[in-house]
């Protein structure tokens, strides 16, 4: 067995209503002055008021920052920094889908080290100290209340990622009640997105992919799949929705040792020029990634095909069942109301070249892909995904 390291967040809660417990969760961990990272959309929903009520009723100044975009840029997190220097911040609250703890995770790096944003991306770069770090996801997706990893768009299209275990928060807190009110387009390609995070961590040729990784990629994915279904058609499905919440959270902890790959090189240029969310963005071009990769990767697909789809252990062969495992995966899109083509995101045929010359900078993720890809192969895959 060859050596491997595996990161994950200190403390992990998993109970209905314990968000609004935060103080007491928390402890004297956050200390006497709180920014809390969150977005509009939740404030104005007020997903928000029995967290912030639970920090206020304990003493503590809370500095609340609600400006977090999807896909959130360079200059949203150093507003929300510059708004936690000015209050003098002692802890970090992120509160909210990827892109408020994606926030919130850098934040607290800058804040907790006056380190320059320039010289933490890339994996390893971040040296830290970060100040006090909760996360509480309200979508089950992106597992980021357990992974290392920060995505920030920087200038009009181009991602980049600080990767470091300095940003694992302390404290991750999964409230299934917050998922409840989530409309079934989110609920839908949140989980896809999580079942995404398994089947690339499980199948990635990166050299700390490990047997952790792997065991809790395939429990995230006989959660998710189990349960995706159910939480679309009966969105206050409380045990269904915390079922999903644990498997996007396994699923993170498995991608956050394991690294994706190429479907989420792919669906990076969807996200970052046409603004399709993330979730959705992964569920066009995944079935076309898998293809691709099949003749290098049909036997850990095969392995994990009755994980997610129990009915996929009656197919017989490798190569028979991997094939069957991509097919379902493309069926559950269209069952749960996805769109499954380019065009039908806006995205003109016009755009694919250019979306696979940017697909190309996110060789962080394409070394991990089974099967080695060029800007030829990724064209090809957008074709066929339009």
């Amino acid at each position: 067995m060859h050596p491997f390291v595996f990161n994950t967040t200190k403390s992990l809660v998993f109970r209905p209503g314990a968000s609004g417990e935060l103080a007491d969760v928390a402890g004297t961990l956050l200390g006497a002055r709180v920014l809390f990272v969150t977005d509009p959309g939740l404030r104005k929903l007020g997903l928000c008021d029995d967290a912030l009520a639970s920090l206020k009723a304990a003493g503590i100044a809370v500095t609340v920052f609600d400006e977090v975009e999807a896909d959130p840029s360079r200059a949203t997190l150093e507003a929300a920094t510059a708004a936690g220097d000015l209050a003098q911040v002692t802890g970090v609250v992120g509160f909210g889908g990827g892109s408020p703890l994606d926030v919130a995770k850098v934040a607290s790096l800058l804040l907790g080290s006056r380190e320059v944003l320039d010289q933490a991306w890339g994996v390893g770069q971040a040296k830290g100290p970060r100040l006090p770090l909760v996360l509480i996801p309200t979508t089950a997706g992106t597992g980021s209340e357990v992974t290392p990893v920060s995505i920030i768009t920087v200038g009009a299209e181009e991602k980049r990622g600080v990767s470091s275990p300095i940003l694992l928060p302390d404290i991750a807190i999964l409230d299934a009640s917050l998922t409840l009110g989530l409309p079934a387009p989110i609920t839908a390609a949140t989980g896809v997105d999580a079942m995404v995070h398994a089947i690339e961590a499980y199948a990635s040729v990166n050299a700390n992919n490990n047997p952790l990784s792997k065991m809790l990629a395939r429990e995230a994915l006989r959660l998710l799949g189990a349960n995706i279904e159910t939480v679309v058609e009966d969105p206050g499905n409380v045990d269904a929705r915390g079922a999903m919440l644990l498997g996007s959270m396994l699923a993170g902890q498995a991608f956050a040792n394991s690294p994706v790959a190429a479907v989420h090189a792919l669906a990076y240029p969807i996200g970052g020029t046409f603004h399709v969310p993330h979730g959705l963005s992964n569920a066009l071009v995944l079935p076309h990634v898998l293809r691709f990769n099949a003749p290098d990767a049909y036997a850990a697909y095969a392995e994990i095909a009755a994980d997610a789809f129990p009915h996929l252990a009656k197919v017989d062969g490798a190569q028979a069942r991997c094939t069957a495992f991509i097919d379902a995966l493309a069926d559950l899109s269209k069952r749960l109301g996805m769109q499954t083509r380019l065009r039908e995101v806006d995205i003109p045929e016009t755009a694919l070249e250019k979306m696979a010359t940017d697909a190309m900078v996110q060789t962080r993720l394409l070394v991990n892909n089974p099967r080695e890809m060029t800007e030829q192969d990724a064209l090809n895959i957008y074709k066929q995904a339009w």
